[in-house]
């Protein structure tokens, strides 16, 4: 029997957005606030166990409410980044800045143009909702891109305190769409997630913007169908 679409959860990050300077971790203003030379004389693993160690850190905080406990989290992120790369010389000062602008800045996230375009118009046919383990943060950037009106739920994983692919991230954001699991489809990058969804009876879109990620799933996925960008998630939602 067709199913009938109503509401589509969507992942956030590599699905709508990804980070505008590349790296998850470096804000729009890094470069103003550490010295960049300095920075690229350092070796790279010896950067990315820095960024590793900070990550561990956030990793052990499951509740995170408002913007305010966010910006203490990552006072402490980028004051363990610091010790791990000396060479650096970081101030508190240059702390602070760093924090401030990773979770103040509104433009620390680029939107894909897809999801730009499309997201306004899906929101005409179908309740949209943010289902995401991202930090309180991402709400101020959804409005600052003029795209949270879209959306009438909007469930963070630091919000709730757990992380997807566990069954209550999911049945939040359906309760809040007034849906039942198969009239919802949800949209994730992870397979552990789309599997997660899809083991609740929520139909699932494995979207991969990487070419070479999006080859191998198609090859190796047989649960949920593979797709490149929105167009063809909406392709799938209407072949459902």
């Amino acid at each position: 029997m067709k199913r009938t679409i109503q509401g589509i959860l969507f992942d956030s990050g590599r699905v709508l957005n990804g980070p505008s300077t590349g790296n998850w971790w470096i804000p729009p203003r890094f470069f103003s606030i550490v010295n960049k030379k300095r920075y690229r004389s350092l070796d790279k693993a010896l950067i990315a166990k820095a960024f590793q160690e900070a990550s561990a850190y956030l990793s052990r905080q499951n509740r995170v409410r408002d913007m305010e406990e966010e910006f203490d989290l990552f006072l402490e992120f980028y004051w363990i980044f610091s010790q791990a790369l000396p060479e650096l010389e970081l101030s508190e000062e240059s702390i602070w800045l760093l924090a401030t602008d990773m979770v103040y800045n509104g433009k620390k996230y680029r939107f894909f143009d897809d999801a730009l375009e499309l997201i306004p118009s899906l929101s005409r046919r179908y309740r949209l909702a943010v289902v995401s383990d991202a930090w309180p943060s991402l709400d101020h950037v959804f409005r600052e891109a003029g795209l949270r009106q879209y959306f009438s739920s909007f469930v963070l994983s630091s919000e709730i305190g757990v992380t997807k692919p566990d069954g209550l991230i999911f049945t939040r954001a359906l309760e809040a769409l007034a849906l039942q699991p198969d009239q919802a489809v949800l949209v994730d990058d992870n397979p552990a997630n789309c599997e997660g969804a899809r083991k609740m009876g929520i139909p699932s879109i494995l979207l991969c913007r990487d070419w070479r990620l999006y080859w191998y799933h198609t090859f190796k996925t047989r649960d949920y169908p593979v797709v490149r960008n929105l167009q063809g998630v909406m392709r799938c939602i209407q072949a459902f």
